[in-house]
């Protein structure tokens, strides 16, 4: 299976299952469409004669395309058959080692997201703080059930993480404390709306945790009619001196601010540039996920706007980039050397086998989008995995198990995609959020551009 699309002057064609990328002249795009199509030589051959009758293309100039193409297909670099689908039988019958959780330290929130799927950091339920015994529990179990690997992840979340840092900062000690002993490292991420940063916690961020996301959607004006105080207040004032104090203090460790776009800032590039005037330059904007019929709900007709949109931030990138300027976009960040191994490519998060959330009372849920969900209940931090029923389920969720994304050229860069998206928008944790995809696919085609514009780029250095 191949890809090919024309984005900012390049020509590329994609090759789904050796992950192959080439960029082309017009003449090899042409023959590589129509070898696609089956056509035979001798009628590519007319065709290509006629079409470029006025640009001096010999027959020797296709036969020598053929003859590359040919080099190309023989060296499993196109058209290459899919190796990959019968590893789902191995899937099925895996023992997965759990290795990272989501840590529920605080379902209440000081803010009052209108577009927020935990409802205000609820999760339509009651206020709750996570005690240190839980999450010490929790801890505890994810050692234990995570094998031979050494190291884990766990992410502080909530609601907002910092309403109950006296436990987050417990829970690191303790994990700390053990790590030797149990021959384990643990790497730590907190996700927080940044009300709560000061100097103490900045201090304590930046030495114990290996990311942390900051929550900004962008300009004030769009920040604020999401992003909410209790009293109804926006939120911009607030926090955005507190991220540019921690990006100051942070140094060269990761971060990354996460925005959300909706209808109402479908030209969300302008709330990226608005965060890199503010001095922040890993970056991340997420389309809202809601139910439909929502004001701010994303529409079909918004699609054209939306790819619009990424080409303007792909261009950018390419920009800032040249002009010493660099910024990094998370949809944008891809390895066409090596990526993830194909386990990854095929399974993809791991939620519910490999990944795990922790409610503040102790709960297992798939990830943190299911928690709340009591059908999603998988156990808990006294008994472990109760309901291996519903783990099964989740063992079985990748790339293969979904019969819409048989087609797909970009299947092994999504693995199938979001079991929680799947889910609360077809019912199905198998089913397949189809909004998602197109946007998706659309990220990669330009992130696959941006890194061919790097490797022309330093070919150029390299050779001047």
């Amino acid at each position: 299976m191949i890809h090919q699309y024309q984005l900012n002057g390049f020509n590329i064609v994609l090759d789904t299952y050796s992950g192959s990328v080439h960029c082309v002249d017009d003449l090899s795009y042409d023959i590589i469409a129509l070898y696609n199509e089956k056509k035979r030589k001798d009628e590519i051959k007319s065709l290509m004669l006629e079409k470029y009758k006025e640009e001096s293309i010999t027959e020797k100039d296709i036969e020598d395309t053929f003859s590359e193409i040919d080099q190309l297909i023989e060296s499993g670099q196109l058209f290459t058959e899919d190796v990959f689908k019968n590893a789902n039988l191995d899937l099925k019958k895996r023992d997965s080692v759990i290795k990272a959780m989501c840590l529920h330290v605080a379902h209440t929130c000081n803010l009052n997201c209108e577009y927020c799927f935990a409802g205000q950091g609820k999760y339509h339920g009651e206020d709750a703080i996570m005690s240190f015994e839980v999450g010490k529990k929790a801890l505890d179990f994810l050692v234990e059930h995570s094998g031979t690997r050494k190291n884990l992840e766990v992410d502080f979340f909530g609601g907002e993480p910092l309403v109950n840092f006296d436990v987050v900062k417990q829970l690191v000690a303790y994990a700390r404390s053990i790590e030797k002993e149990k021959n384990k490292h643990f790497r730590f991420t907190l996700t927080t709306n940044g009300v709560l940063l000061n100097d103490d916690v900045i201090d304590f961020l930046n030495k114990e945790m290996n990311n942390v996301v900051l929550s900004l959607d962008g300009r004030k004006e769009i920040n604020d009619a999401k992003r909410k105080r209790l009293d109804g207040k926006g939120s911009y004032d607030i926090i955005v001196p507190h991220f540019q104090n921690f990006v100051k203090k942070r140094g060269d460790k990761e971060y990354y601010m996460r925005g959300t776009f909706t209808r109402n800032n479908l030209d969300f590039t302008n709330d990226i540039f608005h965060m890199l005037d503010l001095g922040f330059t890993e970056l991340s904007m997420e389309p809202v996920v809601s139910k439909p019929g929502t004001e701010y709900a994303l529409r079909e007709e918004d699609l054209d706007t939306i790819y619009e949109q990424y080409e303007i931030l792909a261009k950018e990138m390419i920009k800032r980039r040249r002009e010493g300027r660099p910024f990094t976009f998370y949809h944008y960040m891809i390895d066409l050397t090596g990526g993830p191994c194909i386990y990854k490519r095929i399974t993809g998060c791991g939620s519910g086998t490999e990944y795990l959330a922790v409610t503040p009372n102790g709960d297992f849920y798939p990830c943190h989008q299911f928690v709340g969900d009591k059908k999603f209940l998988m156990g808990n931090v006294y008994e472990g995995i109760t309901n291996m029923k519903l783990r099964d389920e989740f063992k079985l969720c990748n790339v293969y198990s979904r019969k819409e994304c048989e087609n797909c050229w970009a299947k092994l860069y999504c693995s199938g995609g979001c079991s929680a998206n799947s889910y609360h928008t077809t019912g199905n944790i198998n089913g397949v959020y189809e909004y998602g995809c197109k946007l998706f696919r659309k990220r990669i085609e330009c992130a696959i551009m941006v890194k061919i514009a790097e490797a022309m780029d330093q070919a150029e250095e390299d050779t001047a």
